[in-house]
């Protein structure tokens, strides 16, 4: 993904973006994203908050938002199952409504609209990637095969494994970031927990939730 943003695009004030918890309001849950990509080839998975709460089997506390990420040369695939909707490029307090291919291939986050209502349903990441192989935005050097960093829930549900997700979460380590690790950790097998101390230790040096690992 490039880092320089594209041109236009609005920028949203501070109320706007206060605002946006009520747009999100109506998002749709894990089921029924999974209901509605049901059968498509592009692999893909729940991501964030909602997908460590689908490893430990439960809700664990309300989520503002849901968000699923998938290869970044797939997202026609997805985008075609969402006839009426309408994707807007998203990033740095910036929203391009109907997003461009510009857009696309400057920021990594898809809000999907309702244009009827104007509320957001779902937050589509497209990742980087090199055929079947997902290449980590925290660093490229860490690439992996989709199928090892996809799990699935006993109703089929894919999210991504839960060393991953931590991993993203570390960068800014907001309160529900510190929350979702103190209750994820003890859920975490051996492997798990040494594959994590790695990355961490790779992508954020120093990191305090090294000491509880």
């Amino acid at each position: 993904m490039k880092e320089q943003l594209p041109s236009g695009g609005m920028e949203l004030s501070p109320d706007e973006i206060e605002a946006l918890d009520a747009r999100w309001s109506s998002c749709w849950t894990p089921s029924e994203v999974a209901q509605r990509l049901a059968g498509i080839d592009s692999p893909w998975y729940v991501a964030a908050g909602w997908a460590l709460d689908l490893f430990r089997g439960r809700q664990t506390r309300p989520h503002g938002d849901i968000e699923i990420a998938i290869p970044a040369a797939r997202f026609p695939e997805v985008r075609h199952r969402f006839p009426g909707y309408v994707f807007d490029g998203a990033g740095s307090g910036r929203i391009w409504e109907d997003a461009s291919p510009e857009v696309l291939a400057a920021v990594h986050q898809t809000w999907l609209r309702d244009p009827a209502t104007g509320d957001y349903l779902l937050d589509v990441f497209r990742e980087p990637h090199d055929g079947d192989t997902w290449i980590c935005r925290r660093d490229e050097e860490i690439r992996l095969p989709y199928g090892d960093i996809i799990r699935r829930t006993q109703d089929g549900i894919p999210y991504l494994t839960p060393e991953l997700v931590l991993l993203f979460k570390a960068k800014h380590r907001r309160p529900k970031d510190q929350a979702d690790f103190e209750a994820t950790v003890p859920y975490l097998s051996t492997p798990q927990r040494t594959t994590l101390t790695r990355l961490l230790t790779r992508v954020h040096p120093g990191h305090p939730w090294l000491a509880d690992l």
